[in-house]
């Protein structure tokens, strides 16, 4: 038996009986866990507030030789785009559809017990920036982008077919924090060719469509 603490990431959560919730999250030193919470849906304590996607806090957990999921008891929270939008004002469902895209990205690419500190940084960054204001628009091409990079399947950007508006917001934004990212001013155009094009980019590596991408683009129709 192993009594872990790591800095972890939220990536989802999911029923699992009346009160408990299984948790995937990723950790900066040993890559991505499945967990039980116990009682979590009741437990404002040790959970409260702490699994929404892409909150960063402190998770403490136990793991058993054989054993596929381990017993999460606690995760700490230090920062959650949710209470970040609360403070900026930012719209908190385009906030929660939008980490819910990430965290959803970030489940698919991660492997199981690999630690990537490169994708729980990117992980860390766009969840840091989430929720300030700006133009969640970029900071989501600007995820996409970084995702498909570490993977090694993003091409040359003067190879790419978008506009020349398009591949000048990439060459420019890749060398941007996140915080910079939704700050920089970019047509909506351009960001839209972008969008479609990781898009057939993620899904041919996917091998499908994610829910939380459909999501996003509904609302943003909504809006």
């Amino acid at each position: 038996m192993k009594v872990l603490a790591a800095d972890a990431l939220i990536l989802r959560t999911y029923r699992y009986g009346e009160a408990d919730r299984i948790v995937v999250f990723l950790t900066v030193d040993h890559g991505k866990k499945r967990g039980v919470a116990k009682n979590a849906s009741k437990s404002r304590r040790r959970f409260g507030g702490a699994l929404e996607p892409l909150t960063r806090g402190r998770a403490h957990y136990v793991e058993r030789e054989g054993r596929e999921l381990v017993r999460l008891d606690r995760i700490e929270p230090k920062r959650s785009p949710m209470q970040t939008s609360t403070a900026h004002e930012a719209d908190p469902a385009s906030v929660l559809a939008h980490a819910s895209y990430f965290a959803e990205l970030l489940d698919e690419w991660s492997p199981e017990n690999a630690a990537n500190d490169r994708l729980f940084r990117l992980g860390a960054g766009v969840g840091d920036a989430l929720g300030r204001g700006g133009s969640m628009e970029a900071l989501a091409r600007y995820f996409e982008y970084w995702l498909l990079k570490l993977e090694g399947v993003y091409p040359a950007i003067a190879d790419t077919d978008v506009s020349a508006e398009a591949q000048a917001f990439l060459t420019v934004a890749r060398r941007m924090t996140p915080r910079q990212v939704i700050k920089h001013p970019v047509g909506r155009r351009a960001l839209r060719e972008v969008e479609r094009m990781h898009q057939r980019m993620i899904a041919m590596h996917l091998e499908k469509e994610l829910k939380s991408a459909r999501i996003v683009r509904e609302l943003r129709q909504d809006l």
